[in-house]
Order: C-alpha cells, then structure tokens, then sequence
C-alpha cells in the first residue's frame, strides 16, 4: 500500500502553517512534505514533528528569490557560489529534521544565457551537492515541472532528469517524480514508471487538469497506485495537490480507492 505524505504547503493552508502539522496528524497522516523550512527555526519545526508523532520526508533546497519570481538556482549560470551556501543550509535543517532526501530545483532559465551553460551549471551543482549530501548520509532528488504552470523552468522532462543523472554519475541522486506535472508535459505516466522505478526517489501526485486531489480529472489514479505496489515502490507519495472545496473533503479518494492513512 502507498504510504502517503501530507504536502502542508498545500494542504491545510486554513491553518498558519505551524498550525498544520496537528491537523495532518489529526487527519491521519503519519508523514508530512512541504515547500522551505527556512522561514522557520528548527527548535519550532522538531517539537512540531516530534508533539504529533510525524515523520517528515522531503523539502526543497533554497531557491533564490522566490517572491521575486525565482524558482530554484541550480542551473542558473553565476549562481554557484549561492547555491552552493543553500546545499549547507539544506544538509543543516536535513540533518536536524531527520529528513532523508531533498529535492533541488533546477529554476528558470536566465535570459541571454545559452542552454548549454545552463545545462553545465546545474551538472555541476547537482555534483556537488550530491557528494556533500552523500557525505551526510542524504539523498538527492530532481523534478522536472511542466512549462505550462511554470514557464522558462529548466527541466520539464523525465527524459532531461535522467540523461542529468547519467552525466553526474552519483548514486545518492534521483527522480522527483511528480505525476501532474508528468501527465502536462509528456504522458506515458505507467510506462515511465515501468522503465525508470529504480531511478524514482520519490512521487507526488495530483490530477489534471486543476491540480487539485485524484478522482477529480483524467488520471487513472487507482491504476497508477496499483502499479507504484506492483513495481514494489517503497518511497512515498506526496499529495502536492489543491484540495477542492476543502483540504477535509478532499482526502475521501483514499479510503474511496481502496487505501487508508
């Protein structure tokens, strides 16, 4: 059976977000995901883990200026030395939280820069965060988003995720698998899974069009996670959707296909 991870940045956004580590418990979620950690300080994040019994399974590495419109570093050309102080920042709040993986976003591609230097700064970023991570016992992974939702990013396809992992050659650096963005960008949601299960690190899920929960669009959720049990993925599997009406009423498609918290 899926083990399944609440996405606070998403879920229970009627709550402060400290407020919405209780509520995941009280919902029934054992794991909870979310975007940065950083706004915060880590005495707040343990004791909000540790009080309601969560494990917490994956957050993101710094990613620029995101008021600002920034979407991650990692292939940002001239950007190196910034990333880099966020792999530090990363590996200090993984470490603390107990937080086994992270995920580093690639961002949006700089104006005037070929893809070429995008593509050499983030193979080499992704390296060495990779051998720091490693040297802390911590997994790397990396998501390719759909150009739809987020234009100019840099990865949009599985396909540019893998060849990037061929290239750095690390073996604590894998997939961010997430299926929304999948079914927007390429399609073929099974057969990638198929092909690529031992390169996935981690899945996030929510359906189209809408992003919001499973049930409510065109993916065959129930047959997706039937195959994720079949392929005997062991990771787990974010709900990084937008509850529609209500974050509550949103979570019945998990006893509905046959599954609990």
């Amino acid at each position: 059976m899926p083990k399944f991870a609440a996405n606070l940045s998403f879920l229970f956004t009627e709550v402060p977000f400290l407020e919405r580590f209780a509520l995941a418990r009280a919902a029934g979620f054992t794991a909870v995901e979310y975007h940065f950690p950083y706004d915060y300080s880590l005495p707040a994040l343990k004791e909000r883990l540790a009080a309601n019994g969560l494990t917490q399974v994956l957050f993101n590495m710094p990613p620029g200026d995101w008021a600002g419109g920034e979407r991650g570093l990692g292939a940002l050309p001239g950007r190196s030395d910034e990333f880099r102080a966020g792999v530090a920042k990363a590996v200090e709040y993984a470490c603390a939280l107990g937080v086994p993986r992270v995920n580093c976003l690639a961002g949006i591609r700089v104006e005037g820069r070929s893809e070429a230097e995008h593509w050499q700064t983030l193979a080499a970023n992704v390296r060495y965060a990779a051998e720091v991570f490693r040297a802390n016992g911590l997994s790397l992974v990396v998501e390719a988003i759909n150009r739809f939702d987020m234009p100019g990013f840099f990865l949009n396809k599985s396909s540019q995720v893998l060849e990037l992992l061929e290239e750095v050659a690390m073996p604590n650096v894998f997939i961010q698998h997430d299926i929304y963005h999948a079914q927007r960008e390429e399609g073929e949601l099974v057969g990638t899974l198929r092909r690529h299960i031992a390169r996935i690190g981690h899945i996030q899920i929510a359906d189209n069009p809408g992003r919001h929960q499973p049930g409510t669009g065109e993916i065959n959720y129930p047959f997706i996670l039937a195959e994720l049990d079949a392929l005997g993925y062991q990771g787990y599997v974010g709900l990084e959707y937008i509850p529609s009406p209500d974050t509550g009423s949103s979570l019945g498609w998990i006893k509905q296909f046959g599954y609990k918290l």
